[in-house]
């Protein structure tokens, strides 16, 4: 399996996190968003929509996605709960993670951390959309220490990638210590260096 990814996204990182934890062997082809690598012709031969990250699997079978390439990675794993209510709940967070929290952190770090935007030229609303996301998941995390069940799953993974990162968007988890201490377990149980 090959995954061609971008080390800065979180969407390439969770499918990292998910292949390391599940003992999967990969080779990762480095493919730079900030240099244009996803708009070669080689590429979009791949994946037209110009998005990493992308697996080529052995067969030559092509998935691009982050969230589909995580499901397909995990099936049949402790990854994805076992009860389909529970499985469920993780698809909800999933969902909600795609449309909701890497809209908001995701874009917010892009411009301040990478292309190193002031404040003036970034969506007044953007950093409100985040402390939105933040205060919605410290509310969640404040009775359990997983987003699904009692043990680790695709929803920590996913919404985590960005999470840990969020200092770069000029967010201060401090204010959210609930996500705070999520962050470090999530990092701590996928044996991956503490970002903050």
């Amino acid at each position: 399996m090959t995954v061609y990814g971008d080390s800065i996204s979180g969407n390439c990182l969770k499918v990292k996190f998910v292949a390391d934890a599940l003992g999967l062997p990969y080779d990762w082809v480095e493919v730079s968003v900030l240099a244009k690598e996803t708009r070669t012709p080689e590429f979009l031969a791949m994946n037209p929509a110009g998005q990493v990250p992308v697996v080529r699997f052995a067969d030559n079978d092509i998935l691009a996605q982050s969230n589909a390439i995580i499901l397909h990675l995990a099936e049949n794993t402790g990854l994805i709960p076992a009860d389909p209510f529970e499985r469920a709940l993780m698809y909800q967070w999933l969902f909600w993670e795609q449309y909701s929290h890497e809209p908001a952190i995701a874009v917010l770090r892009f411009h301040k951390h990478y292309l190193k935007k002031p404040d003036s030229e970034i969506d007044a609303g953007l950093p409100v959309r985040c402390a939105s996301v933040l205060t919605l998941m410290n509310n969640h995390l404040g009775t359990r220490a997983y987003f699904v069940g009692d043990n680790l799953s695709l929803a920590d993974i996913a919404l985590v990638s960005y999470t840990r990162f969020s200092h770069q968007a000029g967010l201060d988890l401090a204010r959210y210590p609930n996500v705070a201490a999520w962050v470090r377990r999530i990092e701590t149980d996928l044996s991956i260096e503490h970002a903050q």
